[in-house]
């Protein structure tokens, strides 16, 4: 059971069940503000450089990027990882957390799980750009064809990496909208316009609130969010296969799975923090997104932070451990020293290092420096990314094939595109839908209220 003498309200303000949809569907039913504009605005010509940046890629071939016949894989790859990385944080979030029956997660699972939408949305352009004919790109489902019995190559990465993606995408996606069934009857009721009335009305699948329905809505959330959880474990696993099943000097290596898994997990706390703080400044909603909630993330983020720090260590000992020439060379004369010694430090620095700050309460008791330290641990984890797939193809086993990387202002715009599909999904999230699952939020408020 909850005790608040000891863990601190959940929700601040001793607020009624009317305070909490009138304050939370705030936003939605007030004029959007000028920032909004302004952002949306922004969003919106780094989408189009994006799409530009995709169009040449099609029209002309992987060629535009900075690729070559050492380094197949560039940023194409490694934002791939990041953006599966940052999905992680929804599904996590809201199933993991719902399963240790930690009530804080209430007031930030919504926005997580948008969050893991747009980022897998992200993710999955890149493996469709990656093939260069991407009209083609139809060939990778199993279907039935004129061709005979032409199939996909079941020992295929990339068909390991479009199933667990789409499988993902989709139940990520229900499990989400779901959720927000009952909150969107609620602004349907409050409607004055007829047009909204009857979208949300039709969003809402006709939701009147009776114990039947409620019933039903609570077994079909912990169904969803028992075959959910798994995929957690199993998407970022198989992407890591991606790199563990070659022979590759710093890739073939069993520790992957649970490493990228840790890593994504990681990664998608740390952007849900930042989006957290960002909603919790600029909607005031500093009585439903409290210290405590910061707080408890902060700790999380310090556990998995000596996890990361303990993988990168593991990887370490077993290159020096295993005598392997190639395994050796490419941990300590090309990632801690040697040409991509940077990006190595910076990696380990933001990821095992700087959270660590999270140990000292007053840290996570300030909002500025949480802020940050959660902006620098996924730039390390983009920085991890980059130094596993650059530093072991530009030098691999044979010297004669060693080259340079350098991304294009293709690869870079393609980049920009998702920055800004994502910027703009969340922008569009919490202009039309309830960011917090205000339900749930009433459910908890009496026992956190009364003492």
């Amino acid at each position: 059971m909850y005790d608040k003498t000891i863990r601190g309200v959940l929700i601040k303000g001793n607020k009624t069940y009317g305070q909490i949809t009138s304050e939370i569907l705030a936003p939605q039913e007030r004029k959007a503000p000028m920032w909004w504009f302004a952002f949306m605005t922004l969003f919106t010509i780094g989408l189009v450089f994006g799409v530009y940046s995709m169009y040449i890629t099609v029209t002309q071939g992987i060629g535009t990027w900075g690729l070559n016949n050492s380094l197949g894989w560039g940023w194409d790859i490694i934002n791939f990882v990041w953006w599966i990385g940052i999905g992680h944080a929804g599904t996590a979030f809201s199933i993991f957390l719902l399963i240790l029956r930690q009530r804080w997660r209430t007031s930030i699972n919504r926005a997580a799980e948008a969050m893991t939408v747009v980022a897998v949305l992200c993710a999955g352009l890149y493996p469709m750009i990656h093939m260069g004919r991407i009209w083609n790109a139809f060939f990778i489902m199993p279907y039935p064809n004129s061709r005979g019995p032409l199939w996909v190559n079941f020992n295929s990465p990339l068909f390991w990496d479009v199933v667990a993606i789409s499988t993902y995408l989709m139940a990520s996606a229900t499990f989400w909208y779901i959720g927000m069934i009952p909150d969107l009857a609620t602004v349907r009721d409050r409607a004055t316009s007829k047009i909204r009335k009857a979208i949300y009305g039709f969003l809402s699948f006709g939701w009147m609130g009776s114990a039947r329905s409620w019933l039903r809505f609570e077994t079909t959330a912990l169904i969803l969010g028992g075959l959910t959880a798994p995929l957690v474990i199993a998407v970022h696993s198989i992407v890591s296969m991606d790199f563990a099943t070659s022979v590759m000097a710093g890739w073939h290596t069993t520790v992957f799975p649970p490493y990228f898994v840790v890593g994504a997990i990681f990664s998608g706390f740390a952007m849900v923090l930042t989006l957290m703080i960002i909603i919790r400044k600029t909607f005031k909603f500093q009585d439903f997104v409290t210290d405590g909630h910061i707080d408890a993330i902060g700790r999380i983020l310090t556990f998995v932070s000596l996890i990361m720090g303990t993988a990168y260590s593991t990887e370490i000992f077993m290159a020096w451990y295993s005598g392997a020439e190639g395994e050796i060379y490419t941990f300590f004369h090309n990632r801690i020293a040697g040409d991509h010694t940077k990006a190595f430090w910076t990696m380990v620095s933001c990821n095992a290092i700087i959270p660590q700050l999270f140990w000292f309460k007053k840290v996570r008791r300030n909002l500025t420096l949480v802020f940050i330290i959660s902006i620098i641990i996924n730039i390390g984890m983009w920085f991890e990314r980059y130094v596993i797939i650059v530093t072991s193809l530009t030098k691999d086993y044979l010297p004669s094939n060693w080259a340079t990387y350098k991304p294009t202002m293709i690869e870079i715009g393609i980049y920009a595109g998702t920055l800004s599909i994502f910027g703009l999904g969340v922008l569009l999230f919490i202009r039309y839908i309830p960011m917090m699952a205000m339900s749930e939020l009433k459910m908890i408020l009496k026992p956190t209220s009364k003492k």
